[in-house]
Order: structure tokens, then C-alpha cells, then sequence
């Protein structure tokens, strides 16, 4: 494996299995080491495709979406590092998927506790086809400076005190990636910083060994010394060990193999990693350590005295004129996401959305305040509910079961009426539910359940002006405008409209007052001296009664009303109770599996 260096400036990476924040950090690595383009070239999403929003400094990027290894390796040719983010169960197929491509050069798997057997699979085929794989079980990786792996190195805070946004000379190799956080503060404290750092994961059969990482770097020129950060159990560190005495590495090597502490307990400790258990004495750290020390490795006597150890041989080397000094640079300040400046009190930000009705932010939804389990459990009905989100108060139970009654009168009223016929047709046309539904919701209007909200603003400002049935009638035959909420083409005197009679007999046990449905009897009464069938509609009976139930419950202010009656809530009623009319002709035509409507032409007068 030793070649030279695995990442540059313009490395660029497959993402597998999109997770923001990683992506995020590593972007904004990018811009904090000057790249001129993202590291990140692509996501491997399995089954979806598109582009993802995200950030590269202040400008917002796309970077795509692909829904399969292939797809996304064809499509980016010259990115060739694949960053795994699989879960164990599927991280070694994945992963193998990847090395199989002859694009892809080094493979990160984070996911930790991979199958023993798939990982010695995968580490097989990477070294019989001259590939590298970081992890199972890794942090990544990071070319200070150039290009790194998912979460390494934490933070941007992090990032910046420990100096990685430009190369130093030290190579580091280290089996835990919490551990390489601490070793690049370390080693920023005392030298001139890093020149790469990797993780190579902490299961018993890593991809990559501590020894290829320090023969690597034995290869790169601007690594002038290395320092190692082992643990217990396993025998990875031997093979560093050998390549100590052979003399296959050149540059001074700092090393502390960690878990020395183990001694310490009476049996046998497993400590985080997989690989981090001692199976005797040869694995211990103790045996390591000291086999490092003999090998020719600057091995410190704790890990306290490791700083002291790579700042004298980090000092020895510039004494010698072995490193020259790292001219310091002033990274750029990256941009706060606008979530974490609002959290932290820098910015305010303007809200683009209002709402006042309901709020989902709690641990449970609420309507107007009211938490959606005090509706269940206090048994509110749908008028009740629709009290809360339309008039944002609870109203007496009287006014919402009348609005409950309004729905259940108005919710259908035969097949051929225009928005019936619609949905109707729409249905049978092999249209969906939704777009049946708006075929005939789209009907509503002045002439098809529309009149309630003229209703309402008619009578109520004849009413309060003080107008007798004779004047306001006349009054709107000479503006040329019909009466709304009068007029039937069925009902007549003598058939009246069952639903205005329940509603009026409703209105007169319940309500405290009806002065605004009297005017209306009044009216109607002057309407049908004029013709029989100039009678009281349903319409013109919710309109008035609807008045009746706002000024009588002594909830609403006049402004209220006013507002109320102006912006159309009424006709909302209509339309949310036509809705179940139009839901149930679109489903009654698909049970009977209607065919394709066509309107005979016999009831088509074709004329010129």
C-alpha cells in the first residue's frame, strides 16, 4: 500500500447515504482552505434522486442526488474517495460496491461493528486491487489544508485552534478518532501542526494498518515526522515494529500505545473499541510500548509526557534545518447558519409565515391553545374544532353544534347539481380523489353555494340600517341585483325546504336571539307576495341565522362581525360541507366503475 499521499486540494468524494451535517462540515472545510470547488461532488441516496441544498462559504450549492453507486460514479468520473456512512448492515456491501468501481481509489467506512468476516473480505480485495480503505469504525480523515472525511476533526473551532485549514509537517495515524481530536490540539500546541491525520477505526480487522499510514508518510516529502497513537489488543503495532528494525522508515516516529491502565484490574477489560481488548501479555500496552522503544520509536514513559515528547522531536528537527517555518495564514470566517444565530442571539431574523390558530412546536399539536388531547379526551366535536382554528376562541356548545348541523344539512344535495356533476364527470374521466374533488369545489361561487356570505351582508346591513322589507327589496331591484339567500327553482310556499325549517326551528330553542332570521322571514314574507317560489333558501338561513349566532353568543365585537362576514368565513361552511358530497360522488362512480362520461347530444340544441 505505501505509495505517497492520498488526498489533495482537489480531491473530491462520493457521499453515501446523505447525512447533512457531516457534508456541511466538510464544505465548510473547503472554503475555510480556499478550494475553489466542494469537496463533495455527489450523494448516493438508494432510490432517490434530485440535488441536495447546502452551503460552500455564503453561496448556496445543489449537489446531486443519485440513486445507486454506478449512477453516481459515472456521473463524477474524477471523484475518487467514497465516504460510507451505511450502517453495519449494509456498510460491507456498500462498500464493496465501491471498490469494485474503477473510479473509486480510497473507501472511509464509519459504521463500527461490521461483520468480521465481510471486513476481511473487503480488506482482501482492496490490497489485491491496490485500493485503500479507512475504517470500519473510523472517524476518517483529513489532508490539513486539503480535503476531509465527514465529522473529522470536529467543529470548525476546532479545526481553526488546531491549525488544520493549512498543512504542517507531522503525520499522524491513530486507532480512535476521539482520540485524534485531542492528538491535533496536541500536536498544533507544539509543532507547526499536521500534515495529515487518519483514523484507521478501532474493530479488530481494520482496513488499513497503523504501519501503511507511517510508510505512506515515510514516501511524502512534506511529512517530516510522524507520531502514532496505538492501543491495546491486537497486534497491528508489530508490523510497525518490524518496519522500524528493517529500516523502512526513515523519519522520527513518536509513539504511545494507550491502555496501560489495564494492569490495574484484577480481569480481563474490554474497553471501547472492538480491537481494544487485551487477549495477554503480548498484546498489552506495556508489551507494545516497550517493543516500540527497542524498534527505535520516541516512546515517552505516559501519556502526559507525549506533548513533551513531540515537541523535543519536533524541536530537534528545526534545529537541524529539517522544517522550515509555516508562513501563518488568517482563514476566512465562515458563515453562521441562520438557525445557530438566532439560537445564540446574534441576528433576528423576519418570520415569512403568521399563524395564530395552531402550533405543532410543543409535544403535542394544539388548536388555538388547546393541546389535542384536552380535545379528545373532553370530547369536542368537528364544530368545536372548527370554532378553535376559525374563530380562534371555544364557542358554547350550542353554536357548534349548530355549525355541526350547517355541515351535515349542506353536505350533499343530489347528483346534478353543478359541483356534483363535476366530480362526477372528473371521476369518471379516471381522475384521481383530489382532482375530482376540486373539479366540483372549483364550481362554488354567486350562483352555486356562494349566496350564504351575500346573505349575510345583505340582511345584515339592511337590518342595522333600519330598512323595512319593501325598501331594501326595491332598493336591490334597482341596482339590479337578486336578493341572495331568496329564490328556489324547487321550493315554493307550500314545499318549503326542510333543511331552513330545521335550522329555524334549531336557531329558536337554542339561540339567545334571532333578530337577524325574523328580518329574513320578514323579507321573505314581502318576497313571495311577488312569486311563490321566492322563498327562503338555505342559504339565506345560515346567512342570518350565522348573524344571530355571532352577535347573540356575546363572543364577537362588532368589528368582528364585520370582518368576519367580510372575508368569507361562511361560504367556508359551504365548501367544507360540500367537500363530503364530492368525496362520496368521486368514490360512489369508481365502487360502480363508471366509464368515461359523455353528455348525449340529444340534449344539445346545435344551432347557428
Amino acid at each position: 500500500m505505501a505509495t505517497g499521499q492520498l488526498f489533495s486540494k482537489t480531491t473530491q468524494a462520493l457521499f453515501y447515504n446523505y447525512k447533512q451535517l457531516p457534508i456541511q462540515r466538510m464544505l465548510d472545510f473547503d472554503f475555510l482552505c480556499g478550494r475553489e470547488t466542494p469537496s463533495v461532488a455527489g450523494i448516493i441516496n438508494p432510490g432517490s434522486d434530485g440535488f441536495q441544498k447546502l452551503f460552500f462559504g455564503q453561496e448556496e450549492i445543489a449537489i446531486p442526488v443519485h440513486p445507486t453507486i454506478e449512477a453516481a460514479c459515472n456521473a463524477h468520473p474524477t471523484a475518487d474517495v467514497f465516504i460510507n456512512f451505511a450502517s453495519f448492515r449494509s456498510a460491507a456491501a456498500s462498500s464493496m460496491s465501491a471498490l469494485k468501481q474503477p473510479t473509486i481509489r480510497v473507501v472511509a467506512i464509519i459504521a463500527e461493528g461490521v461483520p468480521e468476516s465481510d471486513a476481511k473480505q473487503l480488506i482482501s480485495y482492496a490490497r489485491a486491487n491496490n485500493k485503500v480503505i479507512i475504517g470500519p469504525a473510523t472517524v476518517g480523515g483529513i489532508q490539513a489544508g486539503a480535503f476531509k472525511i465527514g465529522d473529522t476533526a470536529g467543529t470548525i473551532d476546532n479545526i481553526i485552534q488546531c491549525k488544520l485549514y493549512r498543512p504542517g509537517s507531522v503525520g499522524f495515524v491513530s486507532k480512535s478518532g476521539g482520540m485524534s481530536n485531542e492528538l491535533y490540539n496536541t500536536i498544533a500546541r507544539v509543532t507547526d501542526g499536521i500534515y495529515e491525520g487518519i483514523a484507521i477505526g478501532g474493530d479488530v480487522f481494520p482496513g488499513s494498518t497503523l504501519s501503511d499510514h507511517i510508510l505512506r508518510f515515510n514516501n511524502i516529502p512534506q511529512v517530516k515526522m510522524m507520531v502514532v497513537l496505538g492501543e491495546l489488543g491486537g497486534k497491528d503495532e508489530y508490523s510497525l515494529v518490524e518496519a522500524l528494525k528493517q529500516g523502512k522508515v526513515q523519519k522520527p516516529v513518536v509513539a504511545w500505545v494507550s491502555g496501560t491502565c489495564a494492569r490495574l484490574f484484577k480481569s480481563e477489560v474490554q474497553f471501547g473499541h472492538a480491537g481494544a481488548k487485551s487477549g495477554g501479555e503480548l498484546e498489552s500496552a506495556q508489551a507494545k510500548n516497550q517493543a516500540l522503544r527497542e524498534a527505535g520509536a520516541i516512546v515517552p514513559t505516559s501519556y502526559e509526557a507525549l506533548e513533551s515528547a513531540i515537541k523535543e522531536t519536533f524541536d530537534k528537527l528545526a534545529e537541524e534545518g529539517k522544517i522550515s517555518p509555516v508562513t501563518e495564514i488568517t482563514p476566512p470566517p465562515i458563515p453562521e447558519d441562520l438557525k445557530t444565530a438566532i439560537k445564540s442571539g446574534k441576528v433576528r431574523a423576519p418570520t415569512h409565515i403568521i399563524s395564530t390558530i395552531s402550533d405543532d412546536r410543543g409535544e403535542e399539536p394544539c388548536y388555538a391553545g388547546v393541546p389535542m388531547s384536552t380535545i379528545i379526551e373532553q370530547g369536542y366535536g368537528v364544530g368545536d374544532v372548527i370554532s378553535l382554528l376559525w374563530f380562534k376562541r371555544s364557542l358554547p356548545r350550542y353554536c357548534t353544534q349548530f355549525i355541526e348541523i350547517c355541515i351535515m344539512l349542506c353536505a350533499d344535495h343530489g347528483p346534478c347539481v353543478s359541483g356534483a356533476h363535476n366530480s362526477i364527470v372528473t371521476a369518471r374521466a379516471g381522475k384521481d380523489l383530489v382532482s375530482s374533488l376540486v373539479s366540483g369545489l372549483l364550481t362554488i361561487g354567486p350562483r352555486f353555494g356562494g349566496a350564504i356570505d351575500d346573505a349575510a351582508r345583505y340582511f345584515k346591513d339592511a337590518y342595522d340600517r333600519g330598512l323595512t322589507p319593501y325598501e331594501f327589496v326595491e332598493g336591490m331591484k334597482k341596482k339590479g341585483i337578486r336578493v341572495p339567500g331568496i329564490g328556489h327553482r324547487i321550493k315554493s310556499r307550500d314545499n318549503r325546504d326542510k333543511r331552513v325549517q330545521l335550522l329555524q326551528k334549531y336557531a329558536h330553542t337554542h339561540f339567545p336571539s334571532v333578530k337577524y332570521m325574523e328580518y329574513a322571514v320578514q323579507v321573505e314574507t314581502y318576497t313571495l307576495s311577488k312569486a311563490n317560489n321566492l322563498v327562503m333558501n338555505v342559504d339565506g338561513a345560515i346567512g342570518s341565522l350565522f348573524l344571530d349566532l355571532l352577535s347573540g353568543s356575546g363572543m364577537f365585537t362588532k368589528q368582528e362581525i364585520d370582518e368576519i362576514v367580510e372575508i368569507g368565513y361562511l361560504n367556508g361552511l359551504f365548501v367544507l360541507a360540500r367537500s363530503i358530497g364530492l368525496i362520496g360522488h368521486t368514490f360512489d362512480q369508481k365502487r360502480l366503475k363508471q366509464p368515461l362520461y359523455r353528455h348525449p347530444w340529444e340534449d344539445v340544441l346545435y344551432t347557428k
